[in-house]
């Protein structure tokens, strides 16, 4: 038996939509994923309904209903809030995009469970009576920690090729072992991802690395076989060798699995995926001098990961973010020389908790000094306790100060504030009037 929050606004939506369809003399189940994760104890996030009624029926039953996805019997009812998909028993038909079918068929919810992905997420609840309909023995595979594809694997991932990197997530978030089928099955289809657009491979990727045990998750997509294919600079970290004075945990891919175990719960998008790709760089720099060596492989792998985020169409924003995650990593080895100007404009920075936050994790992973990072954490809050401005305060000056004061317009200017803005970051400078002075002292006209 399966108990539900019955005060969610969730839960009452659906039971008033699965009553209404019962009610015209339809069979309404709740199916998929909200029945796997109330199985498993789990709130879900939505409720979607399957049916027998078309499509048309549900319609007339629902008249303000979006038909979102009428062609594959789908339409969506808003009540109160709450979104519900409504979807009728179906069929598909040939799959020729690798992501939907060319047509559907109606159907018995018994057809509508064997065209599904995993058995995990075909089963059908009966709010009616409490039962639950199993067509594929979700149920068992639950209970033994399993996470198997339903009929044949291979034509479930030649159906929508996504569901080879959704094998990895549901394998992380349920802790589920992949059947041996399966697996192989995702092995032999990998290069199939590369049908799936980049948009889609980004989300997926996205939710894999910001849910639980991503280092795991990581090793399980490059023994899958599909790292190779998404991530091609992440899988060559594999047995590129580091200095083990600094890092005594093994080769850069160990390292990228051990920083993303450190990663905080629910991290943000741009760290997890900064986290997976900060040392991309080290591979094409690899050298052995008198110890190994990775000149310049953050500046490498900042040019790496610009290009990688653009071929998964990140936003500018975010590919901003990540790419500047990776430049600046290993800025923290010099934080405690810096002159207080460049350490002001280091930890003032936009996001410094996510560059912070990777350090933390970066550390743990390899050496575990976190002096620097507690350093960092001094720093802001001496700064804080001391002033109301922000750690990276706005320069007392700007052009047109200097144009009022008789300055001609041009290249220089830029340089005169630049270190007006530089002794003021450093305490020199404690007001407008005293930046104004020391511009006219050091650069007369």
């Amino acid at each position: 038996m399966i108990t539900w929050q019955e005060d969610s606004p969730i839960v009452k939506a659906a039971r008033r939509v699965a009553q209404t369809l019962r009610a015209a003399g339809f069979q309404a189940y709740w199916v998929g994923g909200c029945v796997r994760d109330a199985r498993l104890g789990r709130d879900p996030k939505d409720i979607d309904v399957a049916t027998n009624a078309t499509p048309e029926q549900a319609l007339a039953l629902f008249p303000r209903a979006l038909a979102i996805g009428a062609q594959f019997g789908v339409i969506c009812v808003i009540d109160h809030g709450v979104q519900t998909e409504i979807a009728t028993f179906r069929n598909d038909g040939a799959y020729v995009d690798g992501r939907r079918p060319t047509s559907v068929c109606f159907s018995t919810p018994e057809e509508d469970a064997a065209r599904r992905d995993f058995t995990i997420n075909a089963l059908f609840y009966d709010p009616e009576n409490g039962e639950i309909r199993d067509f594929t023995g979700g149920q068992a595979d639950m209970q033994a920690r399993i996470l198997r594809a339903i009929g044949k694997p291979a034509q479930r991932f030649e159906e929508d090729a996504l569901r080879l990197l959704r094998a990895v997530r549901f394998a992380m978030r349920f802790d589920l072992t992949i059947e041996a089928e399966t697996f192989a099955a995702i092995q032999e289809k990998a290069p199939g991802i590369h049908r799936v657009s980049a948009e889609r491979i980004r989300d997926e990727l996205v939710r894999i690395f910001t849910g639980p045990r991503p280092g795991a998750a990581l090793q399980l997509i490059s023994e899958t076989k599909l790292l190779s294919e998404v991530l091609p600079e992440v899988e060559v970290m594999h047995g590129v060798e580091q200095p083990p004075q600094y890092h005594p945990e093994g080769d850069v891919f160990t390292h990228t699995v051990l920083s993303l175990d450190h990663l905080p719960p629910d991290p943000s998008p741009t760290l997890a995926i900064a986290t997976l790709l900060h040392d991309v760089g080290k591979p094409p720099t690899f050298v052995m001098a008198d110890r190994i060596r990775f000149n310049q492989h953050a500046s490498v792998g900042a040019d790496m990961v610009d290009g990688i985020c653009r071929r998964l169409k990140f936003s500018n924003d975010e590919r901003e973010r990540i790419v500047a995650l990776v430049r600046d990593h290993m800025q923290f080895l010099h934080v405690q020389e810096m002159r207080p100007s460049n350490l002001r404009r280091f930890i003032g920075q936009e996001h410094f908790d996510e560059h912070l936050a990777l350090h933390r994790c970066d550390c743990l992973s390899s050496h575990r000094n976190l002096d620097n990072y507690v350093f960092c954490q001094e720093r802001l809050r001496e700064y804080a306790e001391a002033s109301t401005e922000p750690v990276l305060p706005p320069p007392f000056l700007n052009g047109d100060a200097l144009i009022r004061t008789g300055y001609k317009p041009g290249p220089h200017m830029g340089e005169i504030l630049r270190a007006a803005h530089e002794a003021q970051l450093d305490g020199e400078l404690h007001t407008a009037e005293e930046a104004l002075e020391w511009v006219k002292t050091r650069y007369p006209q």
